[in-house]
């Protein structure tokens, strides 16, 4: 009996957004361990193939992907990663499972977007995503270190517009046909993948770019969309709560970095210091000043980019909306010469940076003065 009743109490707490409820004893547990494995689940995917400290990553892997269907010129990877296609799935049948899929939108797209493009192109300056931030700090590159000096300033900022008056809008509850659309879009290059029409490796070639096999990133992904929809985990959220509040999502966080410490120390990938990092660089003001842009357009846009992908298989149609814009950023990024390399940033990759804040500033100001921003 009492096994069935605590089946039930974890039941009941999957039901709902767990880092996101009161959650007490087993079911705070349950929830932190869940993110802990997604993190040892990303080293996983390190030692299964991927780059290095890049298991899971939003904004690079979107950038990839964007590679493969030709959308940049110049040098950068060109190679599908099914680990967008997964999260967005197992996120999408988790929801599917409970009977609470739910096509959403009308929370100002255009702006989502718009802050989309400039996290792709932070992204690309500082080389990756706040989610990878976790796991390169997990993997031992105090780079990423400095970079976090800079995120949680970002997000700072983000949190006094919103306290000025700013809101990333509200959505509503629409059609069926706008949450499917970002079904339609993942499963069609999927598609694509799968019979070779896309640039870069296929699915049987091995090589460079770095990439683990394709159906055990898929299905790694797919569970780690499963837990992130679960427990709504985002990189934005938890630096939120260094500001005050509830504690539960940055504590998240860390178990996230010890899980993925964990499996990296066991498979030989966790290297402490500042040089010799994979796919990093030790340009540090500028790699603070590219998570700082990118820490304020997360709480511009209402989340970062992994998060927007487990919203868009969760329905949400105004997050399809900044995923493109952020696969679009790191487009951008390479065509026009902003992304930086292993021997640190370009000098348009600075100066984008710069702009790109000065933008978001600016807007936020604007909209946070306005009634109903």
């Amino acid at each position: 009996m009492a096994r069935e009743q605590f089946l039930e109490r974890v039941v009941f707490s999957l039901g709902d957004p767990m880092l996101k409820s009161s959650l007490k004893g087993n079911q705070r547990l349950l929830a932190l361990g869940l993110v802990f494995a997604v993190g040892a689940m990303s080293a996983a995917l390190v030692a299964l193939g991927n780059p290095g400290n890049m298991g899971l990553c939003g904004a690079c892997f979107l950038r990839d992907i964007a590679g493969s269907l030709g959308m940049f010129t110049g040098g950068g990877p060109r190679i599908y990663r099914p680990e967008i296609f997964g999260l967005f799935l197992g996120a999408a049948l988790w929801v599917a499972l409970r009977g609470r899929f739910e096509a959403r939108s009308g929370s100002h797209a255009a702006a989502r977007w718009f802050f989309g493009v400039w996290m792709g192109i932070g992204a690309l300056v500082v080389l990756g995503c706040p989610f990878r931030m976790l796991q390169r700090v997990g993997g031992g590159d105090l780079n990423a270190v400095v970079a976090l000096l800079g995120f949680l300033p970002g997000v700072g900022v983000g949190l006094f517009f919103e306290r000025r008056g700013y809101r990333v809008g509200k959505t509503a509850v629409v059609h069926h046909g706008v949450g499917l659309l970002g079904l339609a879009t993942m499963t069609l290059i999927f598609a694509l993948f799968a019979f070779g029409k896309l640039q870069g490796p296929g699915p049987s070639v091995t090589g460079a770019p770095a990439h683990a096999i394709w159906w055990a990133a898929l299905g790694i992904a797919v569970v780690a969309g499963a837990i992130l929809s679960a427990t709504r985990f985002c990189a934005i959220s938890a630096a939120r709560q260094v500001f005050g509040g509830e504690r539960l999502m940055l504590i998240a966080a860390l178990t996230m970095i010890l899980g993925y410490g964990v499996v990296a120390l066991a498979t030989g990938n966790f290297v402490s210091g500042f040089d010799g990092q994979p796919v990093a660089h030790s340009d540090h003001l500028w790699s603070a000043l590219a998570m700082f842009l990118i820490g304020l357009c997360g709480c511009l846009a209402g989340g970062c980019p992994v998060r927007q992908v487990v919203m868009v298989g969760e329905g949400n149609g105004d997050a399809l909306c900044s995923v493109v814009g952020i696969a679009m950023g790191g487009a951008l990024a390479h065509s026009l010469g902003i992304a930086a390399s292993l021997q640190g940033t370009t000098e348009l990759g600075r100066v984008a940076v710069a702009v790109g804040i000065a933008l978001a500033l600016a807007y936020g100001f604007y909209a946070s003065s306005r009634s109903g921003a």
